[in-house]
């Protein structure tokens, strides 16, 4: 799963349940293999504006890295490399929150190795089905059995407690309608000592109340931010230690620069003189449960 598309019916939001909104634009994707109906030829990158893979070596993740990964499972939907701070370990068992096609899932895998396990969940069954497909790549590739894929909500995640050594998720948490929910779930599922390391969206100043209501907006993972204080908060609210948010601009100055089609439409309903990455950014999020 991941931020950048913009489901049927552009506009102002139509006061459908978020999860159905987020899921229909994702099962599209998974489907389709196509970021928005403005996908430009040459396929993938975050709504088309650039390719699934140049976008991912954007936000640091290597070509050896994409390359490894089965068929389709990069499908530009990252805000940041959670595998990057995650400082991930043989014998780990870790858990990706909207797993999407298992790109983060099938990176993880080889680094906690044999012994370790990594489990992906997701609310889309169709990105589901997706994922488990490239599994068998996955294995044919790595010689690994270690990743599996669940279908849920990361507000209500099918995982046991304090099971899981690290959280991972990318660009995902922004899109949840209950956030300090999922910020529970994560306190919960992880095991004394456990750490989470999220890539996501947190806004640097309120928005106009004329793109919070747009569509294109709020799956596009600007209208689902919410202030980096906030967002620490709610960390701390769930009883997780150790909180630290890194901003990363230069995500969502990428989208801008590249006339990325989704952005478009927001920024042309932003005060004159500004651009998304004045309201918004992502952020690299780490916190540890004591």
């Amino acid at each position: 799963m991941g931020c950048c598309d913009a489901p049927k019916g552009k506009g102002k939001y139509d006061g459908r349940d978020v999860h159905e909104v987020v899921r229909e634009g994702y099962a599209k994707i998974a489907s389709t293999g196509l970021l928005s109906t403005a996908t430009a030829p040459k396929g993938g990158g975050c709504c088309g504006g650039v390719s699934a893979e140049d976008l991912a070596r954007q936000i640091g993740y290597s070509v050896d890295e994409i390359r490894a990964l089965p068929e389709g499972a990069n499908m530009g939907l990252s805000c940041g490399n959670p595998t990057a701070i995650a400082n991930l370990r043989a014998g780990q068992v870790v858990l990706d929150l909207g797993s999407g096609g298992g790109f983060d899932v099938f990176l993880a895998g080889p680094k906690v190795g044999a012994t370790g396990r990594v489990i992906g969940v997701d609310m889309t069954p169709e990105m589901l089905a997706k994922a488990r497909r490239n599994t068998a790549q996955y294995r044919e590739r790595t010689g690994l059995d270690n990743v599996e894929f669940r279908l849920g909500e990361i507000e209500h995640l099918p995982v046991a407690d304090a099971s899981v050594d690290v959280v991972i998720s990318n660009c995902v948490i922004n899109l949840s309608p209950d956030k300090p929910a999922v910020w529970r779930e994560i306190a919960r599922v992880l095991r004394p000592g456990g750490r989470v390391a999220a890539s996501d969206m947190a806004l640097l100043r309120p928005l106009p109340a004329s793109v919070a209501e747009m569509m294109e907006a709020m799956v596009g993972c600007i209208a689902g931010a919410v202030p980096l204080a906030d967002y620490r908060a709610m960390i701390v609210a769930a009883g997780l230690a150790d909180a630290v948010l890194t901003p990363k601009p230069e995500y969502v100055k990428s989208l801008t620069d590249v006339q990325d089609p989704l952005y478009a439409e927001i920024l042309r309903a932003l005060p004159k003189g500004t651009t998304a990455a004045d309201f918004v950014t992502s952020v690299d999020v780490t916190a540890r449960k004591a």
